[in-house]
């Protein structure tokens, strides 16, 4: 008998309290090992559409809802008793008659039918977004049939009401539809078993083993390791002539993707050693534990996976070849200023200096007067006359002999050497380089890599959004051999945030940005997949108000069923931590300070920087302390170099309010103190 379990299933289970999850899961591996034992308590449902749904009781309240077959048995639902009732009574599995795929059908309620009637005959209907399209296209999209007619007459209040109550891959044509895109029709099936086709297997993921059971039921957050989207799966198993970007805004799975990808590489390529990197170590500490939950204890594929943050993977590599000691980047930033002020002529601000030095001389790794003067200044804004030039490489110079006397290196220095070493021995650590976030990657990061890239035309695969470039100057990656044109992909279905907290955050950025390249990365074209709460903007007086909103707040969320561990807070900087731990206190919940190692605890509230936020997400959160000379951080704005460099800080804080709002899946808080932060003004317009 083929045991599934549904992704509504592992919705239902993480809205349970832990005690609740633990009986459920007994009860999920009872039926898996021995479906017909006498001490599952099946109960046939009469009122529900479907004949072969039926309930099984967990406890006294607790009923697990499944669709048994003579060869099959799939979890559905569950929840207490009049609910999960309720649940089933509504819905139904059936074979769609077009596309072939096995779908969740929510069954038409008369009463809705009526009002949506009424709504017509009184004139007030809004303009109707599908009653052009005819139903044969309808049908090819997905919709299952019984819903042809709400769909037909479908305008703008209503999509959300509709689209909520169908299967995925026809709530994503609509969505598509209605913002100006058109879907490709569902490929019919060719297989005997409609679970098997790819939107069925999307939702309906069949448990072999014991242990595949326990992966889905321990994390059902993380359903999306499990559940990959046909579009996704696309991206996952092809063949590339050369590097390839995967970009998308905020929820679309990028990191998902990186991550299959890396799993679809080791699988195909038994003998070969893949790096799956990122900027950080603990984006890197998040992807290790998504990979985990991915693929288990596989110890073929575990072992030729390294997971690890760029910068440990190049030191590693550089200890063998050499033993300067790294370079206190403070340190360095002193020593351009002292260097500099020793001659009247070098009338140059700290900031230039710096940014001139770590984005341009050192990044590029300039060792002459000659590489100075010719390099090419791809986003540098600031212009530099050949004069000052010159005078500004004599500082650079003395910088660089200061570090070679105290026998220290640059991180960029280290990621030369290794990727020098690694050209001239034709000696790769990696064949494949799988690489997240890499809106954030350097120069030299991304140099290393190029090396890595020589050994196959598929050897280099990226995944990033460069709305969320928060680090990094923009540069191109062309110039380093890193060629994307015509391999540069986007996601556009957002499976993590809710269609009003996306549409809020999406007003902090345009609806198209380009790299240096000139690759473009279209933003508009994205939508979410389910609808929610519109997010909550709020202006206090002080910080004890805002720390009793922001408390009673997520008080509230606590007493409506979330648990503490799925709420986040993320406040610009260090200075700001106090604030969210101080609300959080207040809310009678014990917080918990992330770190490069992320530590989660149960039962306590994550407190974060924003930019620690990168690769998290929470059903609820909080940005807190929004205020004005915190977001945009003054201290920035005052030591631009060049007051054309003003746009790029602007930039990169609004990148990060954008990462920040974006963990939130389904409630969304930012508060700040009057006189708040501009950028609030910009998410609480149209």
């Amino acid at each position: 008998m083929e045991f599934r379990i549904a992704d509504t299933f592992t919705d239902s289970l993480s809205r349970l309290t832990g005690q609740e999850q633990k009986a459920v899961k007994m009860t999920a591996f009872d039926l898996q090992l021995n479906p017909s034992s006498p001490s599952l308590r099946y109960h046939r449902l009469d009122r529900s559409k479907d004949p072969n749904f039926c309930s099984i009781a967990v406890n006294l309240d607790l009923r697990l809802i499944v669709h048994r077959t003579e060869n099959s048995l799939l979890l559905c639902y569950v929840d207490h008793h009049d609910n999960a009732y309720a649940w089933a009574n509504r819905r139904k599995i059936e074979n769609h008659p077009k596309t072939g795929a096995a779908q969740l059908v929510e069954v038409r309620e008369t009463v809705e039918e009526v009002i949506v009637q009424k709504t017509i005959v009184t004139g007030f209907q809004k303009s109707l977004l599908f009653a052009h399209i005819s139903d044969d296209d309808l049908l090819s999209y997905g919709i299952p049939p019984e819903w042809l007619s709400d769909v037909k007459i479908a305008d703008e209040d209503r999509l959300f009401d509709i689209v909520d109550r169908l299967p995925q891959e026809a709530a994503e044509a609509l969505l598509e539809i209605a913002t100006g895109g058109k879907p490709k029709p569902i490929i019919p099936t060719v297989a005997v078993n409609p679970f098997d086709h790819p939107d069925a297997q999307r939702r309906f993921r069949i448990m072999s083993t014991a242990e595949e059971l326990q992966q889905a039921l321990d994390y059902p957050w993380e359903k999306w390791t499990v559940f990959l989207h046909p579009s996704q799966r696309s991206l996952v198993g092809r063949d590339y002539s050369g590097a390839t970007r995967v970009s998308g805004s905020a929820g679309t799975g990028k990191t998902i993707v990186a991550i299959h990808r890396a799993v679809f590489q080791a699988r195909k390529y038994p003998n070969a050693q893949l790096l799956l990197t990122t900027f950080s170590s603990a984006l890197a500490n998040a992807l290790q534990i998504k990979l985990d939950r991915l693929i288990g204890n596989d110890a073929k594929v575990i072992s030729r996976i390294r997971v690890s943050a760029i910068q440990d993977i190049a030191w590693e590599l550089y200890k063998p070849l050499g033993n300067l000691k790294i370079a206190d980047p403070i340190k360095v930033r002193a020593k351009l200023v002292a260097i500099a002020i020793q001659n009247p002529n070098r009338k140059f601000s700290e900031a230039l200096l710096w940014d001139e030095w770590n984005d341009v001389v050192d990044g590029w790794q300039l060792d002459t007067w000659e590489d100075y003067r010719d390099v090419t200044r791809l986003g540098r804004k600031t212009k530099l006359g050949s004069k000052q030039r010159e005078i500004l490489w004599e500082v650079f110079q003395e910088v660089k002999n200061w570090l070679r006397s105290q026998n220290l290196i640059t991180w960029s220095g280290v990621f030369r050497t290794v990727t020098d070493s690694m050209n001239q021995t034709n000696t790769y650590p990696f064949q494949f380089a799988i690489v997240d976030e890499c809106q954030d990657m350097g120069i030299a990061e991304l140099r290393f890599l190029a090396a890595i890239g020589t050994q196959r035309p598929d050897s280099l695969f990226f995944t990033g959004d460069l709305g969320q470039r928060i680090f990094q100057q923009p540069f191109s990656w062309k110039s380093l051999g890193v060629d994307i044109r015509g391999r540069s992909q986007t996601l556009t279905i957002n499976y993590r945030t809710s269609h009003q907290i996306r549409s809020i955050a999406d007003r902090l950025l345009p609806s198209s940005i380009a790299d240096v390249d000139g690759n473009q990365e279209q933003r508009k074209d994205t939508i979410s997949v389910f609808n929610g709460i519109a997010p909550t903007i709020k202006i206090l007086d002080d910080d004890d108000t805002e720390s009793e909103y922001v408390a009673q707040w997520i008080a509230n969320h606590l007493a409506n069923g979330i648990q503490p561990e799925e709420i986040g807070v993320f406040v610009r900087d260090k200075p700001q931590i106090e604030r969210a731990i101080a609300a959080v206190m207040e809310a009678g919940v014990k917080p918990i300070e992330l770190s490069d190692r992320l530590s989660f605890a149960e039962g306590r509230i994550a407190v974060s920087t924003m930019h620690l936020a990168k690769g998290l997400e929470f059903r609820a959160v909080v940005v807190m302390a929004c205020d004005d000379e915190v977001l945009p951080l003054q201290e920035r704005v005052e030591t631009v170099g060049d007051e054309s460099n003003l746009e790029e800080v602007y930039n990169t804080e609004r990148h990060l309010l954008y990462v920040a709002c974006t963990r939130a899946r389904d409630y969304l808080l930012v508060t700040g103190i009057d006189p708040a932060s501009e950028f609030l003004d910009d998410l609480r317009s149209g």
